[in-house]
C-alpha cells in the first residue's frame, strides 16, 4: 500500500510524504508504484527547475519512501508557484487513486 500524507497549513501545502509500495504487480511492471513515483518526482523537479528554490528532500535508500518539505521563508510569488505545481500532483496522485484506491490512500495534516 502506498500512503500519501499531505502536510498543510492551513490551505497551504508545507511538505508531503509517500510511502510504500503498491503491490499491484510484479517488481518492475507495478503500474500504480510506476505512476506514483513519476508523478511525484515530475512534480518535484519542476518546482527544482521552474522555481528555482531549494526544497528539503528525503528519499529511503531502497525506494518507496519520500518526504519533501518546503523553505519556510519563500516569497508571495515563488509560494504560489510551489502551490500550483504540487496542487497539480496532488491532482494527478487522486486520479491515481479514484482506480486504483486499494493499492494507495491519500490524507491530509494540519501541521
Amino acid at each position: 500500500m502506498i500512503d500519501v500524507t499531505i502536510f498543510r497549513l492551513g490551505e497551504q501545502i508545507a511538505a508531503f510524504e509517500i510511502s510504500g509500495h503498491a503491490g499491484s504487480g510484479p517488481y518492475g511492471f507495478d503500474l500504480v508504484c510506476a505512476g506514483v513515483s513519476a508523478v511525484s518526482f515530475g512534480a518535484v523537479n519542476a518546482v527544482l527547475e521552474l522555481c528555482q528554490i531549494n526544497l528539503e528532500i528525503e528519499q529511503g535508500n531502497e525506494g518507496g519512501y519520500l518526504h519533501v518539505a518546503l523553505p519556510a521563508d519563500l516569497d508571495d510569488r515563488l509560494t504560489a508557484k510551489v502551490q500550483l505545481l504540487f496542487a497539480g500532483m496532488i491532482v494527478s496522485l487522486k486520479t491515481i487513486a479514484s482506480e486504483y484506491s486499494q493499492f494507495i490512500t491519500i490524507v491530509n495534516k494540519e501541521v
